[in-house]
């Protein structure tokens, strides 16, 4: 018996003795593979036979797209109406992809897809999946197609009716682009961006979405005054939520220009109970367009959410839009016809402080907001600076003292929102018209306080490109409008190059919004070019599992989460680059602790290419230079964060400790790399700069009573001469915001304050760690 014939034994009959944990599926075609598909969801009780066969053959659709014979496909659609008769789950979506990639004339099945869909309309209290159901009745005659669909709209309210009316109306080709995207967006999976793009191009689907945002924000109106009964999370039904969230995602590609006033409706509209309670009117539906922005972000739809994420009342939607606005933001620097964009909110450009300004009149006071790093808020009377907002303001203006703290915040948010836009283009190498950016970027009143920190290449002629950073006071170049401009990223630059920026940057005591100058860089190595599909760079390595299940949400990845339950102990944390075209997948897995820590273990890195609607995986040698090392930079940065290296106070006697000695003091990644160079250039700054020197992988400093090693990597440290371990916690707020760094490091500045403590020993009062020298001295 072939194996095709004893998988398909083993799905059917209860007496198999099919016992093969991993079978040659590569001995099954296609065609018979699509045979195996569709019994394998026929509703039987289940045996071990029976599962080892459907894990099989559901492995090998995850590789591979079977093909279904017409038989096939009427045995599909047979069996999910035996589903149907049992109450049990229809997959609308397997009978569709079935239909779409059978490999002859599609059988009648005019009876079979009028019971199914009867079935279901009958049974299901709420119709969840009125597209699919459409899609279906698309199958049979034109008569029972109509009656279905009449059916399906009474149904299904207003809005969704209303989409389904335009549905009908459209080619076929976009009604099974549209039937596509619904699907995908069940699966969490975006479809191509050019089936959205052919799509959205439909004028009367268009007007469509604007009818049903207008009809959403409208219902939120009449909620907030009271015309409809408050009921928590049941402003839209489940298909409402998905059927403007689709409507949103064909608007925001769009980029219509009405949308983002109504965005400033819909979203408190959906975020804010009309009560004091602390409920939302649809926490779905917030979190439906929030999505919609991570797949077509604009600017001020991303200003909308952070000023909802101030204002919602939930305790736990604030830190969930912060990890989704992570993912939004990201997606907006690819977006680089709308990237750019950023409102003016009437501020001028301040030629003191090169930033923008906005003064407001309130009696005999002027509000005043600056924006220089960051905005401030501050108070003049007669052109004299005041130290708090005036009592007689907060008494009789208590409206724009308001107005403009929430000025303040907006700003701030805008400017966040750039900046991490900015950065996220580095996957996709984002070009900006030199025109454009001179007028919108480099000339705004908000953006050039960002700009003008950052380092920026013009395409001066084709192929010249010329690096400025016009804080240190750059004059542009001369270019056509029409010239690209782009970030400058050290992987394109040569070392000397690189060690000049550095230089420069450190010399103007210049900080950056994110670290360009001092930028890590990772390049493919010879054994990833050896084990070739995946690396090991930072396999290996035990970390502190929530501290790196937090990060992993701040950085924008997802990741299931490990634990000691079922299905727990291993996970992978995914992470989307370069416009949906770059996957690269983090492997890690639970790793138990005797004293009861949460640990895991590190393991490969994979990259995933898109291909066919789906992920294929790719060579490491194939992935693009700015996609690799943007997200090994992650990788790198997850490890040395949250290795139990890192930790000062680990003292576990097992296999962990063991790890803890060989990492603490280990050759330096490019992350500690990068801070070794910036502390080359700090030390000779620094009041102790003659007793401290570099040596290798440790910062060296001599004290009185001893001479200490702090490596650049774990901020550990060891005592010279005998090697012992030096704990040490210190007290890092004394020096906040007296030391210069050129970057954000909170690692670097742990280094510089320990030295600090150690240069002078003879001082400290800690008897822990007095004793500790004290060994010695």
């Amino acid at each position: 018996m072939d194996l095709t014939a004893r998988l398909m034994n083993a799905l059917t009959d209860p007496d198999s003795d099919f016992a093969d944990p991993a079978p040659d599926m590569s001995r099954v075609t296609d065609e018979q593979l699509g045979d195996l598909v569709a019994e394998s969801c026929a509703p039987r009780p289940w045996t071990p036979a029976s599962g080892l066969a459907w894990g099989a053959v559901r492995g090998a659709v995850a590789e591979r797209r079977p093909r279904f014979t017409p038989e096939a496909c009427r045995r599909l659609f047979g069996i999910m109406c035996d589903r149907a008769e049992r109450g049990e789950f229809v997959d609308l979506a397997q009978v569709l992809t079935a239909v779409e990639h059978r490999t002859g004339p599609l059988p009648d099945l005019t009876a079979l897809v009028e019971s199914l869909l009867g079935l279901l309309l009958e049974t299901e209290p709420e119709t969840r999946r009125p597209h699919l159901l459409l899609a279906v009745a698309g199958l049979a005659d034109e008569e029972t197609a109509r009656a279905i669909e009449a059916r399906l709209v009474r149904k299904v309210g207003p809005v969704v009716a209303d989409e389904l009316a335009v549905v009908a109306a459209l080619p076929a080709e976009e009604q099974r682009l549209l039937r596509l995207t619904h699907r995908d967006r069940a699966h969490h999976e975006p479809p191509p961006l050019d089936d959205w793009r052919r799509l959205v191009g439909h004028p009367g689907y268009a007007a469509y979405a604007r009818r049903a945002l207008e009809a959403a924000a409208d219902r939120t109106d009449a909620i907030a005054k009271g015309e409809i009964p408050y009921r928590a999370d049941k402003a839209f039904t489940d298909e409402e939520v998905r059927t403007v969230g689709q409507a949103a995602r064909v608007a925001l590609l769009r980029d219509e220009p009405w949308l983002p006033e109504l965005f400033d409706r819909l979203l408190p509209g959906v975020a804010l109970a009309p009560t004091a309670a602390k409920t939302l009117p649809s926490q779905a539906m917030l979190y439906e367009l929030v999505r919609a922005a991570q797949d077509f972000p604009t600017p001020e739809l991303v200003t909308t959410i952070r000023t909802v994420r101030r204002t919602v009342r939930h305790a736990g939607v604030p830190r969930q839009l912060d990890k989704m606005l992570r993912r939004v933001e990201a997606a907006l620097a690819e977006r680089t016809d709308v990237a750019l964009r950023l409102p003016t909110l009437g501020f001028e450009t301040d030629a003191t402080t090169e930033g923008g300004v906005l003064r407001r009149t309130a009696g005999d006071y002027t509000a005043v907001v600056t924006v220089t790093d960051t905005a401030e808020l501050t108070w003049e009377k007669d052109g004299r600076p005041l130290r708090s907002t005036p009592a007689p303001v907060r008494r009789d203006h208590p409206a724009l003292v308001k107005e403009v703290r929430e000025l303040v915040k907006r700003v701030n948010a805008q400017l966040v929102t750039l900046v991490r836009a900015l950065e996220g283009g580095y996957t996709v190498d984002t070009h900006h018209p030199y025109g454009r950016w001179r007028t919108e970027l480099a000339g705004h009143p908000l953006a050039r306080t960002v700009v003008r920190r950052l380092i920026w290449e013009i395409e001066v002629a084709p192929g010249d490109w010329r690096a400025v950073l016009p804080e240190t006071a750059d004059a542009l170049p001369e270019a056509p409008d029409d010239a690209a401009v782009r970030l400058w990223h050290p992987l394109r630059a040569d070392a000397d190059e690189v060690r000049a920026w550095r230089d420069r940057v450190t010399e103007a005591r210049l900080r950056q919004p994110f670290k360009q100058a001092f930028r890590e860089i990772y390049r493919l190595t010879p054994a990833e070019e050896e084990t070739r599909l995946y690396s090991n760079r930072f396999a290996g390595h035990l970390v502190h599992y929530p501290r790196m299940f937090a990060l992993f949400r701040a950085r924008g990845w997802k990741s299931g989460r490990l634990g000691p339950w079922a299905m727990g102990d291993e996970d992978v944390a995914e992470r989307v680059l370069a416009a949906g075209e770059w996957r690269i997948r983090f492997f890690h897995i639970w790793a138990d602790s005797p004293d009861g820590a949460e640990l895991a273990a590190t393991d490969q890195v994979r990259f995933d290419r898109r291909a066919e609607g789906g992920w294929q995986e790719a060579p490491l040698a194939e992935v693009p230079a700015p996609v690799f090392s943007e997200a090994m930079r992650d990788v790198d940065l997850f490890v040395g964060v949250c290795s139990i290296a890192a930790d000062p106070d680990w003292a576990d006697s097992g296999p962990e400790r063991a790890y803890w000695q060989r990492a603490s003091f280990a050759e330096l990644t490019e992350n500690a790399e990068a801070r070794r160079d910036a502390l080359a250039r700090l030390l000779p700054r620094l009041e102790i700069a003659e007793r401290c020197e570099l040596d290798g992988r440790f910062l060296v400093v001599r004290g009185d009573l001893r001479t200490y090693r702090i490596h650049l990597g774990s901020a550990n440290i060891l005592m010279d001469p005998d090697g012992a371990y030096l704990c040490v916690v210190p007290d890092r707020t004394k020096r906040d915001g007296k030391l210069f760094l050129p970057f954000e490091d909170e690692r670097l500045s742990l280094i510089l304050s320990k030295a600090f403590l150690l240069a002078a020993d003879a001082e400290i009062t800690d008897e822990t760690i007095r004793r500790q020298i004290g060994r010695r001295a």
